[in-house]
């Protein structure tokens, strides 16, 4: 007997508008020509039809590209710090690609294992991670290659599977179950809806031609740290604009800023890069003023100090920082290309 749902395309406003009831829902949306998660507008599921990936990372989501960490005002006694208002919303991300999911996983490694993180946390806790397998990856995607997949399941509460006029709905968490039993408009799987299923995994699966190998990845490039030939050559034509960081779903770098007039002001974080010259610029020196070793950086962060500090490498190949590089600066070519031990 089966124990899986589905739902026909035509009624997910239907589910969306009973989950709003009690989640801020978000879906892919497009501002412009830039597609990100925005919270729906309570009709339209046209993205339904048009959705790969967002442009925008999810991380956006819960890491905004700047916000308010307090608020603070001096009197006669000294300062009176105003913590920024937590963030009450409960989240259900609808359409969450098995890459984002992973991705936020590996940034809760950094916000929750590494230290407590209250803003990013606070906006984590509790949210509903609804999943959308893929059918149709770009050419950059190299998922397969780091432990996900198309479908990969394991990072959402709920998993749909695109079978045609319907989707195919497997209960992952104990969230998704929960989310489930009480959702209206469903209907039980059939056998025949199971195999369906699992034949559009098989051929997204198959459909991730861009492959990388990363067994003793860290390995090689903790040999080859000190190669500055190396280096300079797989770093010739960045031009450090930053965007591969800022699009990188897992990527978490962040500077502090004051804002103040008078009396009053606030402090702000905001994203930052390690492509950027004045990233690790102090009073007297910048120990990564040249360029390679800047790129030198972020490809062992994802790829040799991340894992030695987590165990988990800091990339999920969704592919951004490569279909969009202004340059074509490619990280499957630069990780293919690290030497061998010697």
């Amino acid at each position: 007997m089966s124990t899986s749902k589905k739902i026909s395309k035509k009624d997910i406003g239907k589910i969306l508008s009973q989950w709003s009831q009690e989640f801020t829902v978000l879906v892919p949306s497009k501002e412009g020509n830039v597609s990100k998660m925005a919270r729906w507008d309570g009709k339209d599921t046209r993205f339904m039809d048009s959705h790969r990936n967002t442009v925008h990372p999810v991380k956006a989501n819960f890491f905004p590209p700047m916000e308010e960490m307090f608020s603070f005002q001096k009197n006669k006694e000294g300062y009176h710090i105003e913590p920024a208002p937590p963030d009450e919303h409960k989240l259900l991300i609808f359409a969450i690609r098995p890459c984002d999911a992973n991705a936020l996983a590996i940034l809760d490694m950094a916000f929750k294992d590494g230290y407590e993180d209250p803003y990013y946390l606070s906006r984590r806790k509790d949210t509903v991670l609804i999943g959308l397998g893929c059918t149709n990856p770009y050419d950059s995607c190299f998922c397969t290659s780091m432990g996900g997949s198309p479908s990969d399941s394991t990072n959402v509460d709920i998993m749909l599977t695109d079978i045609g006029n319907e989707f195919l709905i497997e209960e992952i968490s104990e969230a998704g179950k929960e989310l489930v039993a009480k959702t209206e408009d469903l209907q039980e799987a059939k056998k025949a809806d199971e195999a369906k299923a699992k034949k559009v995994k098989e051929t997204s699966y198959d459909k991730v031609t861009r492959k990388i190998d990363t067994r003793d990845i860290d390995k090689k490039l903790l040999a080859c740290f000190e190669n500055k030939d190396y280096w300079e050559k797989v770093s010739a034509k960045c031009i450090s604009c930053g965007i591969c960081t800022f699009l990188c779903p897992t990527c978490y770098c962040f500077d502090i800023n004051d804002d103040s007039f008078k009396k009053r002001g606030a402090r702000f974080r905001s994203w930052d890069s390690c492509a950027f010259p004045v990233y690790t610029r102090m009073p007297m020196e910048n120990p990564r003023g040249e360029k390679w070793r800047r790129v030198r950086q972020k490809v062992c962060h994802k790829f040799e100090f991340f894992p030695m500090n987590f165990g988990s490498i800091a990339c999920v190949g969704c592919g951004r920082c490569i279909r969009l590089c202004p340059v074509n600066w490619d990280i499957t070519q630069t990780i293919e290309s690290v030497p061998e031990i010697t």
